[in-house]
């Protein structure tokens, strides 16, 4: 993916875990990304915050790059 969007983090889960209610998909998918060294490393370093309710396109091209598109 070239150039992705910025997603809120709930709309980003429901996208990998679309049977999932919107809770347990986001906490599914920060589980994912945790459990991810290099991607929770790569996050870091881009000044991730877990307080904020959304991913940068940087965030989500990252994301997309370590456990593949939705």
């Amino acid at each position: 993916m070239k150039n992705p969007r910025p997603y809120t983090k709930k709309e980003l889960a429901l996208l990998y875990f679309p049977d999932s209610t919107p809770e347990t998909a986001v906490k599914h998918l920060m589980t994912m990304i945790r459990r991810n060294d290099m991607l929770w490393d790569e996050l870091q370093e881009m000044g991730y915050n877990k307080r904020r309710k959304t991913f940068t396109p940087r965030e989500v091209k990252a994301i997309f790059d370590w456990l593949g598109a939705p």
